[in-house]
């Protein structure tokens, strides 16, 4: 046997054994062996080098440069240990993907080897071309330097061999390129404006951190399958198509018995996830056939957004060794389901206090509801920016029906909450009190204990209360949750900084402390009714109501992306020092920039698909229905054949007449195409493509779907959904 054979053999012997043994073992022997966490550093880093990245993590303290040597060379030997090769630092463009650039551990040495290098410089920062990524202008091509600089909160960890150092991406003149590094920022400003307010409750309070659970809807089809689909392989969701027969109706895909061959794929991925330090507790199938969802536990909001898009990279890569192929687009398929990411949002203190968690007593009860009234504060004063976060041409077809939440923001606080927000409302005033300010009731020590499932759970709310956090649904599958998370974590931040400021001038005009908390939290109330709802988000009313309200819903993106060039998000951005004006700017020429790419290769891929795949095919078989015609004719008499004949020739009529539509639609799309192309200002010609384009995309899918249902199955081009949606 040769020496390369016995190699292989042994290196295949190795990884059936490592797999054998990870099939057995525990999750708890294995689990985050692939990430540099907290263990890893007590072992591989000095003192002086670990508690530099403790006190970064825990305080935001500067890493000093000489000390950032040692941690890389610490780094280096554990991942080294692990089989790494190359380095990374890993980013978040505005992409909704990540980037990652691979640079080898080795470098030359003088006798004509090379030896493994890592030094400081290279952990804490690299240099990508920031010319090629989505910028809004605050790059050009000849200024193509940018920074990526590592983000010590969060761990590094090793896919494929490689060290994955999780960064930040910032321009040359230092404004954010990334989705990370307002999150950060705004993370940060929620912390110091709810641990002001926490103190007043708890002295001890020295942090807050924002706690999130992300839930995944994802779909899963065969590769083959997909690959027969140019649709889906080029827009991940399918463009044509008629409803199967069986899809969702009977109710009998959510939690049902998991497919094998997706139960071989979810193991595998579990697997990768537990090594990678990710506490995976759920999965099952959703409503959809063919959908699916993991849902990890709660981790800091940070973390959970690196560990999400950790997931994505991870499943589509796992997907592909079990001939599968995972899709994140918010609805690949019509008429089922589509798939959102689902953010369960808190706020826990240092303590370990969950601010949203209610509790059994007057003063916890009064602590929650401060921060409880807040949130729907922030959420009614800048409803129209958080649904325009979540607003993509993606979720564009999800949002508003089968389960996802409408278009209109609104909050869900259930049947006790509201009867307790509506008793506060009603609280006398006295009217020989100090400039009216004195509460009548004593209602600190009446407040009734408010269990968590004292609220029940409404599908249709885009922002829910779910007994100790808030659920926000409206969030796409396909998306870095970040774009949301840092307009929430901002809002709730200008909000909270009021509600303290508001108490104390209470407090320093002769309330006591009780009282001012009380009047302000009646007052937040009051201020932010109009967003709460209870009902059903579905229904033609709450579209009236909520237009009475004063509720801006969404229903032309261009139009939706505005919202973040409204003043009131510049001055919420300014004031939080999350984004600056420039970089407002800049996303939003971003969101249109996108929408128009996406809509582009969209209108291409069906012009595509109607020109040279299913006019050619429909042709082809109303010829052979021509042929039948023509051969029934010479076979029968007149009699006969005028009824045997009568189908086909309805048959032959209906198909021209949808051959010529389908002629005149693609080119009246191509032309709305070429009219919008010539637009320079990318918003302009967002709103030529939503109003001229995206019409004619849907029309053609509607043509070509009464066209499946008419020829010879055997003909049509493409799988049909019957085919993509059941797996064996």
């Amino acid at each position: 046997m040769s020496s390369f054979r016995k190699r292989a053999l042994d290196e295949f012997s190795s990884h059936k054994a490592e797999r054998f043994y990870l099939e057995n073992a525990p999750v708890s022997q294995y689990f985050g062996q692939n990430v540099f966490d907290v263990e890893k550093m007590r072992r591989y880093l000095s003192a002086e080098a670990f508690d530099a990245v403790q006190l970064a993590v825990n305080d935001g303290v500067k890493i000093d440069r000489g000390v950032a040597n040692q941690i890389a060379s610490g780094m280096k030997a554990w991942a080294i240990e692990r089989g790494a090769t190359h380095y990374t630092h890993w980013f978040h463009p505005l992409t909704d993907a990540t980037a990652e650039k691979h640079e080898a551990f080795v470098d030359p040495s003088k006798n004509g080897g090379v030896f493994e290098n890592f030094k400081g410089e290279a952990l804490v920062q690299q240099e990508p071309d920031a010319s090629s990524f989505p910028n809004g202008g605050l790059r050009n091509t000849f200024e193509a330097r940018g920074y990526t600089a590592w983000d010590p909160t969060s761990p590094a960890f090793i896919i494929d061999q490689t060290l994955c150092i999780p960064s930040v991406f910032v321009a040359y003149t230092g404004e954010s390129l990334d989705m990370k590094t307002p999150h950060l920022k705004s993370l940060q400003q929620l912390d110091k404006a709810a641990t002001d307010l926490a103190k007043m409750f708890d002295t001890k309070t020295s942090r807050v951190n924002v706690m999130l659970g992300i839930e995944q809807e994802y779909f899963v089809v065969d590769e083959a399958l997909f690959r027969a689909r140019p649709d889906l392989m080029l827009c991940n969701r399918t463009l044509i198509g008629h409803t199967s027969a069986k899809d969702q109706q009977l109710e009998d895909h959510y939690f049902g018995a998991i497919p094998s061959r997706v139960m071989c794929f979810m193991k595998d991925f579990e697997t990768e996830a537990f090594k990678l330090g990710v506490v995976l507790k759920t999965r099952h199938n959703e409503v959809a056939p063919n959908q699916f969802e993991f849902a990890p536990y709660f981790a800091e909001a940070n973390l959970s957004v690196d560990h999400n898009l950790m997931m994505m990279i991870l499943m589509r890569k796992i997907a592909k060794k079990h001939k599968l192929k995972v899709i994140f687009h918010e609805k690949p398929f019509a008429g089922i389901n589509g798939s959102g990411k689902h953010c369960n949002w808190s706020m826990f203190t240092n303590q370990g206090v969950n601010l949203l968690s209610p509790g059994k007593t007057p003063r916890n009860n009064i602590q929650f509801l401060s921060f409880f009234v807040s949130v729907i504060k922030a959420v009614y004063e800048h409803h129209h920016l958080l649904m325009a976060s979540a607003a993509s041409l993606n979720n564009s077809y999800r949002l508003g029906g089968s389960e996802a939440p409408p278009a209109i923001m609104s909050v869900f606080c259930g049947t006790t909450l509201t009867e307790l927000l509506d008793s506060i409302e009603n609280m006398l005033i006295t009217d020989d009190s100090v400039e009216n300010k004195a509460i009548k009731l004593d209602i600190v020590g009446k407040i009734p204990e408010i269990l968590p499932d004292n609220t029940d759970r409404n599908r249709t709310s885009p922002f829910a209360f779910t007994g100790n956090r808030f659920e926000f649904r409206a969030v796409g599958s396909s998306v870095n949750v970040a774009s949301s998370m840092f307009v929430l974590n901002a809002a709730v931040a200008q909000q909270l900084s009021k509600f303290k400021s508001l108490v104390e001038k209470e407090i320093s005009e002769g309330l006591t402390k009780d009282e001012a908390l009380l009047k302000i939290i009646r007052q937040f109330i009051i201020e932010s009714k109009a967003i709460r709802f209870e009902g059903n988000g579905y229904s033609e009313e709450w579209h009236k109501e909520a237009a009475r309200r004063g509720l801006k819903g969404i229903s032309d993106l261009p139009e939706a992306f505005r919202a973040y060039l409204d003043p009131k998000t510049i001055k919420l951005m300014e004031e939080t020092e999350v984004l600056s004006v420039r970089e407002v700017e800049a996303r939003y020429e971003v969101l249109n920039e996108i929408f128009i790419k996406k809509l582009q290769i969209e209108a291409r891929v069906i012009g595509d698909l109607t020109v040279n795949h299913i006019i050619p095919t429909a042709i082809k078989f109303q010829n052979s229905l021509i042929q039948n015609v023509l051969g029934l004719k010479e076979l029968f008499s007149e009699e006969e054949y005028k009824v045997m004949s009568e189908r086909q020739l309805v048959s032959i009529r209906k198909i021209s007449g949808y051959i010529q539509q389908l002629r005149e639609d693609f080119h009246a799309l191509v032309q709305a195409r070429k009219e919008a192309n010539v637009i320079a200002s990318y918003p302009e010609r967002a709103e030529s493509y939503s109003a001229n384009v995206l019409p004619y995309i849907s029309k053609i899918r509607i043509t070509v779907d009464k066209l499946e249902m008419l020829v010879d199955d055997e003909l049509w081009p493409l799988p049909k959904y019957r085919e993509l949606l059941f797996l064996r």
